[in-house]
């Protein structure tokens, strides 16, 4: 018999279907030689502090760095700390049971670096000696699976990408368990997180913020002239930027008073080339879902993991937008499938058959998997939005497969008195792939505005002239797509040339983690969204006035770090060095937070509204009387909104908060209420129209 093991129960039914594994039992599927089990994804992790004797947060303890690291099974969270998942614990034993009767293990988990982890940490944590080898597919189709099983990989062909996996985990608990443990102990208010890939993403967001909050706005005037030609309107704007509105003002009756002409001082024609993009990798669909459908990353990321396990579209958790050389002769099929879909019919009539562009072919350029890509298996029915997520990508790759599309763009000087302005125009010489959505920019200034014939010496009559008032603009705050491309490229910021070189390609975290990342800052209530932006919250901003000038805060440190772990999953480099290197930054960290002090400027000294007595403690998640007999308790998340630290002392000195808006019902509806404090200390909801209802 043979096990073979998937990293999710969908994924694993597929499988069994296909190898004649029919028959069910309790967390597997046997019959035809093989029994087909599964994880829920981590099924086991690293052991937490305390499973080394370490218990609450000491000074004493720190740095932990262990020799050697403990496997645990899930633990979630209770009551009274955490508890080992009783749901993990079950499918463990099964997975276990059913390894012993069998000779050999297939391992069936996600094809990448996260995936080789959750089996080799059960497989290291069952103490198994079995031999294994490795299913390594981009696509559930039936054709994948089968070619995959055809062509297994013996399992100690990915030892390398498992030790860059284990080193990653190492360092991210290394730095992430000490360096938090270390600014709790400091902050003394509740529990604060850092991280070697979230706290630079945090800084990140701060900067900006800082950046936008801290720009001196600056008017300053153009003028704007309207002309006519060959029944052609067009518009020129001035080339100076004016600071007094009086004096462009002036300008403008001279320039009035001087005839309404302008001559043609300059013209510069040229012809440009947009090749057609790539296919998407993970963080480039994120970016588009987010910027087209108003998708969060991590809403991408599972919405494309339902369509790939629906056998819709290939392994999405790719870094890669390439296909390797044998893979092209499949392209057509692809083209073909959605010939036969309506919504596509007419699109792919643009696309010119025996002519596809082969850019997107580069076996240098895949890593574990090949960009995204549908499959031949036509959908129907979709919910609204993975069928816009499926449009993302069918919809790329047909612009992918696209000739180039040539542009003639002009640039024309007019001079009126000793004055410059400019007119820019733009001329489609060839569609290309730019006809597949029938758009022809990508923002404003390349809008297609069609010139009429002119030529240096041409005077032009202004038909009409106006001054325009404008302002210097900061620096857009971060959506979650500005957010994915700052991760992306953070490589590209480093001052040292061969570090920048190097690091151009890697950014920070990987297009499997960026969305966790982004997660997890929300869960820390270190940021917080503003219509489609990212705001850092106050705590936010605390931790990176702590941190911004600590190398756990550089893009650059980290960057490095995924650098290092690819030279390890390459077999250029050995995960023993990384690991020491991690574990005295670890130290070094550890060390200069204990040494800070952190100012709670934001948290007013209040007392007990109940006892009268007592001062209050105001943490992230609650605000309590530090007397145990009197225990007045407030939960600061209300119905989905955070209360300020401003609105919980005007609940505790003035009895009512102001008006808080956006909470959400048990049904899922928004109201706007106050939280006031009753005469028994409780509290409830007041609206605007005086109706009251307990909390």
């Amino acid at each position: 018999m043979k096990t073979v093991i998937a990293e999710k129960p969908s994924v694993a039914r597929e499988i069994a279907r296909l190898l004649g594994a029919t028959e069910k039992k309790d967390g597997y599927l046997t019959g035809n030689g093989y029994f087909v089990t599964w994880a829920f994804g981590h099924l086991v992790g690293l052991g937490m502090p305390e499973d080394y004797g370490i218990t609450g947060f000491q000074k004493t303890s720190l740095p932990i760095l262990p020799d050697p690291f403990l496997l645990t099974v899930r633990k979630v969270k209770k009551d009274k700390g955490y508890t080992a998942d009783t749901g993990a614990l079950k499918q463990l034993k099964i997975i276990e049971q059913v390894i012993n009767k069998s000779e050999k293990i297939i391992v069936a988990t996600d094809a990448g670096r996260e995936g080789e982890l959750i089996f080799r940490y059960i497989y290291q944590y069952l103490k198994c000696s079995k031999p294994f080898e490795r299913l390594w597919i981009s696509s559930l189709t039936e054709k994948a699976i089968r070619q995959g099983f055809d062509n297994l990989k013996p399992g100690s062909d990915l030892d390398a990408l498992y030790q860059a996996a284990q080193a990653r985990s190492r360092a991210d608990w290394v730095v992430g368990i000490n360096a938090s443990q270390a600014l709790s102990i400091v902050a003394d208010n509740g529990i604060y997180s850092l991280g070697r890939v979230q706290t630079p993403t945090l800084a990140l967001i701060c900067r900006r913020y800082l950046e936008n909050k801290n720009f001196l706005v600056q008017q300053y005037w153009q003028i704007q002239l309207s002309h006519a030609k060959e029944f052609k309107d067009f518009k020129s704007i001035s080339k100076n930027r004016w600071e007094d509105k009086k004096q462009t003002e002036n300008i403008l009756k001279s320039i009035e008073r001087n005839g309404n002409t302008a001559l043609v001082s300059s013209i510069e024609i040229k012809t440009v080339s947009e090749q057609p993009p790539l296919l998407f990798d993970l963080t480039g669909l994120q970016k588009e879902a987010n910027i087209k459908l108003n998708l969060s990353a991590e809403e991408t990321l599972n919405i494309a993991q339902s369509l790939y396990e629906k056998k819709f579209i290939t392994y999405p958790r790719t870094g890669s937008k390439y296909i390797p050389e044998d893979m092209w002769a499949e392209i057509p099929n692809l083209i073909r499938v959605l010939q036969v879909m309506e919504n596509y019919k007419d699109t792919v009539a643009k696309v010119k058959w025996g002519h596809f562009n082969k850019r997107i072919v580069n076996d240098l350029r895949v890593t574990d998997h090949h960009g995204l890509l549908i499959t031949e298996k036509i959908p129907s029915a979709l919910p609204a939005k993975e069928n816009a997520v499926y449009n993302l990508i069918a919809f790329r790759l047909l612009e992918a497969i696209s000739e180039t599309c040539t542009k003639e763009i002009t640039d024309i000087t007019l001079q009126v008195l000793h004055y410059d302005f400019a007119v820019k125009g733009c001329r489609i010489l060839e569609p290309g792939w730019r006809s597949i959505k029938g758009s022809f920019s990508d923002n404003d200034t390349e809008a297609v505005q069609e010139l009429p014939e002119l030529k240096k010496g041409d005077e032009l009559k202004i038909k009409d002239a106006s001054v325009l008032e404008k302002k210097t603009k900061p620096p857009i705050l971060y959506t979650e797509a500005g957010l994915l491309s700052a991760m992306e490229g953070a490589g590209k910021e480093i001052e040292n040339q061969e570090e920048r070189k190097a690091l151009q390609s890697i950014g920070i975290g990987t297009p499997a983690t960026r969305a966790s990342i982004i997660e997890t800052l929300f869960a820390r209530n270190y940021i917080q969204r503003e219509l489609k932006s990212l705001l850092p919250t106050d705590k936010g901003l605390q931790v990176y006035e702590l941190v911004k000038n600590k190398k756990i805060a550089d893009v650059a440190m980290t960057a490095q770090w995924e650098l290092a772990l690819q030279k390890i999953e390459n077999n250029e480099t050995d995960s023993g060095a990384f690991q020491k290197e991690i574990e005295t930054y670890a130290e070094s960290i550890t060390n200069e937070l204990l040494q800070t002090s952190i100012v709670q400027t934001n948290l007013a000294a209040l007392i007990c509204p109940k006892c009268k007595k007592q001062h209050l403690i105001i943490r992230d998640k609650i605000i309590k009387c530090t007397d145990e007999t009197c225990n007045w308790l407030q939960f600061r998340n209300v119905c989905g909104v955070l209360v300020s630290i401003d609105d919980i002392e005007n609940l505790v000195t003035k009895g009512r908060t102001s008006l808080i808006k956006g909470m959400k019902s048990n049904a899922g509806k928004k109201f706007d209420a106050y939280i006031v404090l009753n005469e028994d200390c409780t509290t409830s909801f007041e609206f605007e129209k005086n109706k009251i209802r307990k909390k």
